[in-house]
């Protein structure tokens, strides 16, 4: 009975039935179906008994498509959470029931690839995930066509690579079932770094990033700037887990510090606000990153536990920014942080939105980023009475860096947006819909900084009643406002403080592109290319396709006109030519074959799903 009703509330094809949902009922009706989807996947997520579920084989292969435990469900929990939110948003902000049911396949992939107990399973969502969320870019129009070619290149390369080590690690081990050692060494090791490092925004596999997500409708902008990138860090885990005896952990601890670092020196270096978020997803990932990579060189539950946890605050914070800065283009139209100011006294309710969700960003006291990035400084701090290892040292002040780089960023963005001048311009408030969202999300970031102990209880590896770790010399129990916990955050607060007003002018003067972008201006040429020639392949398949549709109709309609048509060209020789008659048009096609390549891609993925869906069970 249990699995009979679990088969039923799969997580993914709860929010797939949504989306078609919405495509055919009101608009009122189908977002409001859309969030109890999400609701549902929310509460599925927190109350399913721990273990493998709708386990069986698909084409001889062992499948497990819905595996619970405690890094599943805190990232399911997170993901619903969000999704419910994100939905009202939309809905308050004038996004299509389109784009809505792309956004919700695109969604339903990101549970499916973080419930998945198997690399198969996990390789469906993963490339549906890809797919789905290039057409949630793609609805746009405009710039965002390009920019989601381009999107899906980047995405399309990882997909193949992390392929060929699900592929090779299959050959070593026999099976597709994760074990508690992952994918960590070797060849599959590589080729899967290299994979999930496109989605996870590796520096140099970033540039999609800060290229997609300022491009199409800022509803679209908050679900794509959660749900590819946290569940790939969180399959870059699956992996790379903390009992891993990996060569790579290092080098993946340190490419997180570099992330953090590179992340917050560029986006402290944007005009446009939503570049800037883009740039502060990547150096949030650093610090997820590092954590994973912390965990595998010393099995550090503490380095794994803070990863998870700031994975799952970052799912809270970072849509909550990109719900305040929609908003506010929303209403002002404008782009450029730099032409705005003022804006508290015309959009309290946005700033107090982005208010909570900079505090939590920037890791200020009393905010769950301050509890979960503070786990991961413990993690790797070099000091005795920490965790941390003397190869970390240096990685400790890559992280530290990259908090200054975060508070310096946040602290120029409300301050050229809501604080500085007069605003010259009347605008409305954010709208119910979207007041709703924000500080939905707000109170949640509010919520696990104050109640940290609620945030230790769901984080993988330190859940109980006294969070404990054993410290080397110190503290044997977690616990962020300790003393020394509380003044680093005082040091890293009042260096941005004093950092911004040194810099603030001759920041103003900067725009400098990221060298990335001229490092790989071969991915400009191939995607242009590869764009023109996908277009233009559909045009002509969809034409052939159309026009013998169309004749074959004609034909059954008009088969004496057919007959005469066919035999009009034929040569005299074979005819007489007095047999010959004129023709009319006949009756014309009345059939509307025409639809747009999203709508075709969405349908095809649908019918895909089912089919696959029903052969597993």
């Amino acid at each position: 009975m249990e699995a009979e009703l679990l088969s039923l509330a799969y997580p993914p094809l709860l929010v797939f039935a949504a989306a078609l949902l919405v495509l055919v009922l009101p608009r009122v009706a189908g977002f409001a179906v859309g969030a109890l989807s999400l609701a549902a996947v929310l509460a599925i997520s927190l109350v399913a008994p721990e273990g493998q579920h709708l386990a069986g084989t698909f084409l001889g292969f062992e499948v497990v498509p819905f595996y619970v435990d405690d890094f599943s469900r805190m990232v399911g929990l997170g993901l619903g959470f969000l999704g419910v939110c994100s939905v009202i948003y939309a809905y308050s902000s004038e996004a299509s029931k389109t784009l809505v049911a792309f956004a919700l396949v695109y969604v339903a992939s990101s549970i499916g690839a973080a419930f998945a107990g198997d690399w198969l399973v996990l390789l469906f969502m993963w490339e549906l995930m890809a797919v789905t969320s290039t057409l949630v870019v793609w609805h746009y129009g405009g710039e965002a066509v390009r920019a989601g070619f381009r999107y899906a290149l980047f995405h399309g390369t990882g997909g193949v690579l992390v392929m060929m080590a699900v592929a090779v690690h299959y050959v070593e081990v026999g099976t597709f079932v994760y074990s508690d050692a992952g994918i960590a060494n070797g060849i599959p090791a590589i080729l899967a770094v290299l994979g999930m490092g496109v989605n996870v925004a590796f520096v140099g596999f970033h540039t999609w990033l800060p290229d997609t997500y300022p491009r199409p409708h800022i509803a679209a902008s908050v679900f794509l700037s959660v749900y590819t990138t946290k569940t790939s860090a969180f399959v870059l885990y699956r992996a790379f887990p903390v009992d891993a005896q990996s060569e790579l952990g290092i080098y993946i601890a340190y490419m997180g510090g570099f992330m953090a670092v590179y992340g917050a020196t560029f986006a402290l270096l944007q005009h446009d606000m939503r570049a800037l978020l883009s740039y502060h997803i990547q150096a949030q990932l650093g610090y997820i990153v590092a954590g994973i990579g912390m965990g595998t060189v010393v099995h550090s539950e503490l380095a794994v536990a803070g990863a998870m946890s700031h994975l799952f605050n970052n799912i809270l914070f970072k849509s909550l920014l990109f719900m305040a800065v929609g908003v506010v283009i929303y209403r002002t139209g404008e782009e450029d942080l730099y032409e705005l100011g003022g804006l508290w006294r015309e959009m309290p309710l946005t700033a107090i939105g982005f208010g909570l969700g900079a505090l939590s960003i920037t890791a200020i006291p009393g905010f769950n980023g301050y509890v979960s990035k503070g786990m991961l400084f413990d993690a790797a701090n070099p000091s005795p009475k920490y965790y941390g290892e003397p190869e970390f040292q240096a990685l400790y002040w890559l992280l530290y860096l990259g908090a200054i780089g975060t508070l310096l960023s946040f602290i120029k963005l409300g301050y050229y947006v809501f604080l500085h001048g007069e605003s010259d311009i009347e605008v409305a408030d954010a709208k119910p819909g979207q007041t709703v969202a924000m500080l939905g999300l707000g109170g949640a970031c509010l919520l696990f900084g104050v109640w940290w102990q609620g945030l230790a209880d769901l984080a993988p590896t330190i859940q109980g009643a006294d969070f404990a770790f054993e410290y080397p010399g110190g503290e044997s129990n977690l616990h962020p406002y300790s003393a020394s916990h509380l003044e680093t955050a005082g040091i890293l607060t009042a260096i941005g403080l004093v950092g911004f007003a040194v810099v603030r002018k001759p920041l103003s003067k900067l725009d400098l592109g990221d060298p990335a972008m001229v490092v790989y201006p071969a991915t400009y040429s191939v995607s242009r290319w590869t764009m023109l020639a996908v277009t233009e392949t559909y045009a002509a398949v969809d034409g052939a396709v159309v026009g013998a549709v169309t004749r074959c109709y004609w034909i059954g309609n008009n088969p004496v006109l057919a007959v005469d048509a066919a035999a009009a060209r034929l040569p005299d020789w074979l005819v007489d030519v007095d047999e010959r008659r004129p023709t009319d048009g006949g009756r014309p096609s009345t059939i509307h074959l025409r639809t747009g390549i999203g709508t075709t891609v969405l349908l095809l993925t649908l019918v895909l799903t089912v089919i696959l869906w029903l052969l597993v069970v």
